[in-house]
């Protein structure tokens, strides 16, 4: 057991000889949770319940190698905004609402999704997919007009009607949605139709907000 987990645990005691109860556990002191459709499905978004509760193993390593998990700048150009949970969360909640000009995109690989499941009511879309090194032209293209509503005439792209996307991956440390946050801007995306969750699932997972598990 670490030191901060015995002393988690010393102070809950503490706590529980004093008469105090398990505390409340809300997303804002007036919003409890969050209801979202996922894959057809309602879920709830909470946070974990159990004041011991503690992240996960795979999130708690604070040295990874860089490269390739460097950390990552605040601003990753101008005119894309940084989100923080609050406003993903608010990004959600539109999704709820049948706002078809929204979408929130996981971007990490398949195998991170197996271990640490995905934010519900966001899409799958492995940044392999949007990079012209790993995919081809034509499926990019496809990506580009059937989910995110652009349009294409000849090489010219038109993202006059193009959704408002939100990208995260796994934290601070992980590279995958801001490769694809360059690689659209640098097909002229309009920067403020692309947004990042720098957190990713690293501070998502920290505040024990749900997540669900990804079956294929």
């Amino acid at each position: 057991m670490s030191v901060r987990a015995g002393v988690a645990i010393l102070c809950y005691l503490l706590c529980l000889g004093s008469g105090k109860a398990e505390q409340p556990v809300g997303i804002t002191a007036a919003l409890p949770a969050l209801d979202v459709i996922h894959d057809g499905r309602p879920v709830r978004i909470q946070r974990d319940p159990d004041n011991l509760n503690q992240i996960d193993p795979d999130f708690a390593l604070t040295s990874r190698p860089c490269p390739p998990y460097c950390v990552q700048p605040m601003q990753l150009g101008p005119g894309v905004e940084t989100l923080g949970e609050l406003e993903v969360i608010d990004y959600l909640r539109r999704t709820a609402l049948r706002d078809d000009a929204v979408l929130v995109i996981d971007s990490r690989d398949a195998d991170w999704l197996a271990r640490s499941g995905i934010i519900p009511g966001a899409l799958h879309i492995p940044w392999t997919r949007l990079h012209p090194s790993q995919a081809e032209p034509e499926a990019i293209a496809e990506i580009l007009t059937l989910q995110f509503g652009a349009s294409r005439t000849g090489l010219l792209w038109n993202f006059e009607n193009a959704k408002t996307l939100v990208f995260y991956c796994n934290g601070p440390w992980c590279g995958q949605s801001p490769t694809n946050i360059k690689q659209l801007l640098a097909l002229g995306y309009p920067a403020h139709k692309l947004k990042w969750y720098r957190g990713g699932m690293q501070d998502w997972k920290s505040l024990g907000l749900t997540t669900v598990p990804v079956t294929r």
